[in-house]
């Protein structure tokens, strides 16, 4: 089944939101939450140095520092979620190391089809591939929680195609998180949150503070630790295999225990007047507990009355990047190194592993994946006056090169030993290994005030792979200013993005739950590489670069200084999608004993595949104003609304020794998530009032409708469109100590629950959905206090 798109209805969207926005008053920015005005220089999407948000030929986003710290949570991609209506942060629970680190998606693709930088660098990704049943199955995207809100100044978000600008990932936008600086101040926050089911206390503090090395240097530290306890919304069990502990809440469904602490340093020092040197670099750590699966009473003396496998994960995030900077002969220059690496560890604690019996540990160490990306570039740019020309042509050009590895370290032995530890099953030495490759790639960017009215940029990038050969994009965009009030803008780009490593050598056996005839069962099931003797046998092919070609066109409306409304409708065709297979059952099938005449015994195997074709049509409109009120006070509105279809027009063929079983590649399930598993519209109403030392804040958020898909169509399920309400108040005790009291989710309230047909959720006890946008924790209450100097 897939989503068919309709200009109709964004249409009938645009034309209802129009209405809404000229009735309210909002102030004049570019996004949901965004405090910065349409005057704001952006750095991102553009090699200009004048380029404001106003006349930017792509929608970019600029979020503040002060609206990252709007709502109640400290983690950058559920802010980040809230506060932008094209981007998706659902939170899965019971779904391994998808759990400790969750996917975001930007206008409904996958998460790794959204580029993430760091003052403008290349941020490397997570080790974590997410191979379970959640949104974003089979990429392993950025870790955007890793970066804490305590070192960032402010975060711009282009939402628009830009591989030809930036390379591989660039499908989807560009997430561009600029860091605090400057040698002077500092500002420390301390928070306080529960939620009101009573679990899930947080305690979170942050800070962080500017120092000066010598008369012509800065560095600026921050640094943030928290503690959040875990949620639980699991029902009792009423399976009489639960011996006595039948209807109890055995399992638990939410988010996970988190401890994460992580320090951030960003400096610069001027070496002479032409040249200077900087370094940013983080180091952290997240400690993880979430929880697997139930194990029922009797299976093992050790446990009698069952178990609950606990999957405790530390990830370590390291970077560090050091350049050069300056100008020579009318010409900027920007040479820097960047390396950056992620290390997921670990074990499973509070199980077993059946096959040792009476003997077995209950604590394994299941294994070790890292990710690691270096990379050098030097950016040359100039702007050249040309008669012709209302203003200079900027001519920008690069070089880069990266170089990327891979690695899975092997667990202990008796975490793979027969059944392997209840919970998740160690990586075996023959999953492990480590594998790389490298790139080089050659950029130019020209832009350009053609008139007083019309300006256009071009961009093309050619890039070479050391494991899939060349790739080529471009990008032509253009703005055309009818009146100082009203433009209208449009972009065209072809893009790509690289096969990741991980998802050409993530290799594992383990246990998986799934729904076989109605039922959710337990079955072994292999991960394999796509040139791996068994994916091959199972018909894999070698991965191909995903092809991508954008289109948009936009108005831009400011008929005040105070008032800015967007409308920017976009058209996303990827061919040749990366997806991870569906999970190919083998039982009864003469492929099992293929496997096993290599010594590799599982109920299902799965891979990935370029085996889809899509389509994605959205609308992003936002309107914004701020209206001043009397004794100096003001009242800051935004309207900000995305529509977003996805459509899947092409299926590979499955391969004929699988068709041959009567077995599919990518089967109905898999094909589904990706076109209707977000939801297809969201909108938010925001409101910021200030008065004197008062400050208040409201949003109100509606997530739209979305289906969790299954094989059998009849066991679907719709959930409905469901509003949610932020409410937050802050007061200025002094000049420079403020308190904040607040709640997320005020009306409390949560998705519909799973539905009991087919055993989809467990017999009752797995009663929300991880595909829910919102979560499924209800109200949120928290208190801050914030000291700056």
């Amino acid at each position: 089944m897939s989503c068919k798109y309709t200009t109709a209805n964004p249409g009938r969207a645009v034309l209802v939101l129009s209405l809404i926005a000229s009735a309210l008053p909002v102030q004049a920015q570019e996004a949901s939450g965004v405090s910065a005005d349409a005057q704001t220089v952006v750095v991102t999407g553009t090699r200009s140095l004048n380029r404001r948000t106003l006349d930017s030929e792509s929608p970019v986003d600029v979020i503040s520092g002060k609206d990252l710290h709007s709502t109640g949570s400290g983690e950058l991609a559920t802010v980040l979620g809230r506060l932008l209506p094209s981007m998706n942060f659902p939170r899965p629970s019971g779904a391994d190391a998808s759990d400790a680190v969750r996917p975001a998606q930007l206008r409904g693709l996958s998460p790794d089809q959204t580029l993430v930088l760091v003052n403008g660098k290349r941020r490397h990704t997570s080790a974590v591939v997410n191979v379970n049943g959640t949104l974003g199955r089979g990429s392993a995207p950025v870790d955007l929680n890793a970066i804490p809100l305590a070192a960032i100044d402010h975060i711009e978000v282009l939402r628009d195609g830009a591989a030809a600008q930036y390379g591989s990932d660039a499908i989807a936008g560009v997430v561009n998180i600029i860091l605090k600086k400057g040698a002077d101040g500092g500002d420390v926050e301390g928070t306080w949150g529960k939620y009101d089911a009573g679990d899930g206390e947080q305690h979170t503090v942050r800070g962080s503070a500017g120092f000066r090395l010598g008369d012509a240097g800065l560095v600026r530290v921050a640094v943030e630790g928290a503690d959040r306890n875990p949620t639980n919304r699991a029902g009792p069990d009423p399976r009489a295999s639960a011996g006595p502990r039948r209807n109890q809440v055995n399992q638990r469904l939410g988010d996970p225990e988190s401890h994460p602490r992580t320090v951030f340093v960003n400096s610069q020092y001027t070496l002479n007047e032409n040249i200077d040197w900087y370094a940013f670099a983080n180091y952290g750590e997240r400690k993880t507990s979430a929880a697997a699966t139930w194990r029922l009473a009797g299976n093992t003396p050790i446990f009698p009355e069952g178990f609950l496998p606990l999957e405790d994960s530390k990830s370590s995030d390291a970077s560090l990047v050091t350049g050069l900077r300056g100008d020579l002969a009318g010409w900027r220059w920007d040479a820097s190194v960047n390396f950056g690496r992620n290390r997921f560890q670990l074990n499973v604690d509070n199980t077993v592993n059946y096959a040792l019996g009476a003997a077995s540990p209950t604590n394994f160490y299941a294994g070790k994946l890292i990710q690691t990306q270096e990379v050098a570039n030097l950016d040359v740019a100039r702007d050249i006056p040309v008669t012709w020309l209302a203003g200079p042509l900027t001519v920008a050009l690069g070089a880069e090169a990266r170089y990327e590895s891979y690695e899975i370290g092997a667990g202990e032995p008796n975490s793979y030993f027969g059944s392997g530890s209840q919970g998740f099953s160690g990586f075996r030495p023959e999953n492990a290994g480590k594998n790389s490759r490298n790139n080089q790639s050659l950029y130019a960017n020209f832009e350009a005030d053609i008139t007083k009215k019309l300006s256009g940029s071009f961009a093309v990038r050619h890039e070479h792979y050391s494991d899939f050969g060349d790739t080529s994009s471009a990008k032509a965009s253009a703005r055309y200013a009818f009146t100082p009030a009203f433009a209208l803008r449009g972009t065209a780009s072809n893009g790509f993005r690289a096969p990741s490593l991980a998802q050409q050598f993530y290799t594992i056996t383990t246990t998986n739950f799934m729904i076989v005839g109605g039922e959710n069962v337990a079955v072994e099931t292999g991960t394999f590489p796509v040139g791996s003797r068994a994916a091959l046998a199972l018909g894999s092919q070698p991965l191909k670069p995903e092809k991508a070609r954008n289109l948009s066109i936009g108005a831009q409306w400011q008929p005040t200084r105070n008032w800015t409304t967007t409308v920017d409708l976009y058209r996303i065709d990827i061919d040749d999608r990366i997806v991870f297979s569906s999970n190919v059952q083998l039982n009864g099938t003469s492929l099992r004993n293929a496997l096993a005449a290599q010594g590799i015994f599982v109920g299902a195997a799965r891979y990935f595949t370029n085996a889809v074709d899509t389509r994605t049509k959205g609308v992003d409109v936002v309107s914004t104003y701020r209206l001043n009120l009397q004794q100096g006070a003001r009242a800051d509105f935004t309207v900000a609304y995305n529509h977003n279809d996805n459509e899947v027009r092409h299926v590979a063929a499955t391969p004929a020794l699988l068709a041959a079983q009567g077995l599919v590649l990518a089967d109905r399930q898999t094909v589904n998530r990706l076109t209707v598993g977000s939801p297809k519209d969201k909108l938010s109403l925001a409101t910021d009032y200030t008065r004197g030392v008062w400050n208040g804040h409201a949003t109100v958020t509606r997530y739209g409708k979305f289906t969790v898909p299954q094989n059998d169509p009849a066991l679907d399920q719709t959930y409905d469109p469901q509003w949610v309400l932020d409410l937050s108040a802050s007061v200025k005790l002094a000049s420079n100590l403020r308190l904040t009291a607040g709640a997320d989710n005020v009306t409390n309230r949560y998705p519909a629950q799973v539905t009991s047909a087919g055993n989809l959720n467990l017999n009752g006890i797995n009663r929300y959905s991880g595909f829910a946008p919102n979560g499924f924790n209800g109200r949120f209450y928290y208190v801050k206090a914030a000291y700056a100097w």
